[in-house]
């Protein structure tokens, strides 16, 4: 999760630093700090919503062959005191998505902050 976190910084503090004019123009035409704020964890946000749907499209597609390479997953033969997993667990499902979306959000939060931070003149005297 750490490393997922550190990635996700790496990306999206390179991604504001690319932004940099686009947001400095924003700020000199008078948008506040929390507008920049919301807008570029919009952006995250839109990028977070289609990977965790992919995931778990992704995920629901493979657990038909990965329940035939783990044990004990998917037992059609069960006893009465087997303990069966169902290759469907929803519960396990959630709590991965609701954590790698808290980790992204936290990670894409700091970038943010900094480029409402920005001063709009050194932004636009740089180039």
């Amino acid at each position: 999760m750490l490393l997922a976190m550190i990635g996700v910084y790496g990306v999206l503090s390179y991604t504001v630093t690319q932004r940099k004019k686009e947001i400095g123009i924003r700020m000199a035409v008078g948008a506040e700090r929390r507008t920049i704020l919301r807008l570029i964890l919009r952006d995250v946000g839109d990028v977070l919503f289609v990977g965790c749907c992919s995931g778990i499209l992704a995920a629901f597609g493979t657990t038909k062959l990965l329940a035939t390479l783990l044990f004990d997953v998917q037992s059609t033969q069960a006893g009465p005191l087997d303990i069966v997993i169902p290759p469907h667990d929803v519960a396990t499902l959630a709590f991965c998505i609701t954590l790698l979306a808290t980790a992204a959000l936290i990670a894409a939060y700091l970038p943010a902050r900094r480029a409402s931070h920005l001063d709009p003149m050194a932004v636009l005297r740089e180039e």
